[in-house]
């Protein structure tokens, strides 16, 4: 018994940034992302909260990963002390934006998010099952991620049609992207790759925000940048590529990410 108790004092060999912060720093651009778009476009008192929310909620799950692996193995580490700490802290700035978000939206603003539940109980299961650094999954946390921006336009009084558009063009940065990244980063490392899909979505996100331009429901800024990205994708795959590491690749995209988010909002105030 005292062995135990001596064991429950030593600290976690795993640093604590490490059991709170998500390590997927991509993960950041997909969460603020479609958050500046969505503020920019749809200011309103419900606004503050929301992001909050999302926040709170994005930050929760890297701690909840720790946690509920250990609890299904039901067994107490200093790091599970560690994680439960940060899951109750980030749960309640969650907690905090969701009782803010439902005194000042309409309720009908959290459908997306409704929607976006599935996707989310999915990457819960996946990160207890260590599986998370797959493709599919990124791909499903990027999709739940952007589903913010359609909260706020909701919220802010937005027609449902225009809602969905901005969830649209959201995801059509973010997906390419994600599938752009990974091939790049295979490249670097001499391991196995297709430029196919990354180049192959790309053209297809464009068509998209061209399509979604042509029925109103977007800006020619946003075409613009879509069509900046697809270069940049065309270029980035070739054989012309300018060698740069992967941290490097990563900044570059979260510059990409916020220039992208503010053609969304430019674009709609300006009318260009």
């Amino acid at each position: 018994m005292p062995g135990k108790a001596f064991a429950a004092k030593k600290p976690s060999n795993i640093p604590a940034k490490s059991i709170a912060l998500p390590v997927e720093h991509g993960a950041w651009g997909f969460l603020f992302e479609p958050l500046i778009a969505g503020i920019i476009i749809a200011p309103s008192i419900a606004a503050p909260f929301i992001p909050l929310l999302a926040v709170g909620a994005f930050l929760t799950r890297q701690p909840l990963k720790f946690f509920l692996g250990d609890w299904r193995q039901n067994r107490t580490l200093p790091r599970t002390l560690i994680a439960r700490k940060f899951v109750l802290i980030f749960g309640g700035i969650a907690t905090f934006g969701l009782l803010g978000s439902l005194i000042f939206a309409p309720l009908h603003s959290f459908l997306p998010f409704v929607l976006a539940t599935p996707l989310v109980i999915y990457l819960v299961i996946q990160d207890l099952a260590r599986q998370t650094r797959h493709l599919v999954p990124e791909l499903l946390a990027a999709a739940a991620l952007a589903s913010s921006v359609s909260v706020l336009a909701l919220a802010g009084g937005f027609a449902a049609p225009f809602a969905l558009a901005l969830w649209a063009v959201i995801l059509a940065r973010l997906i390419p992207s994600i599938l752009y990244v990974r091939c790049r980063v295979r490249m670097n490392k001499d391991k196995e790759f297709t430029i196919f899909s990354p180049i192959a979505a790309h053209i297809a996100a464009l068509i998209l925000v061209i399509g979604i331009y042509y029925i109103g429901l977007s800006s020619l800024l946003t075409v613009l940048m879509a069509t900046f990205l697809a270069g940049r994708a065309i270029y980035g795959l070739s054989p012309y590529r300018q060698s740069l590491s992967a941290k490097t690749i990563g900044i570059w995209e979260v510059v990409y990410g916020i220039a992208y988010a503010l053609s969304i909002g430019i674009g709609y105030y300006t009318g260009i």
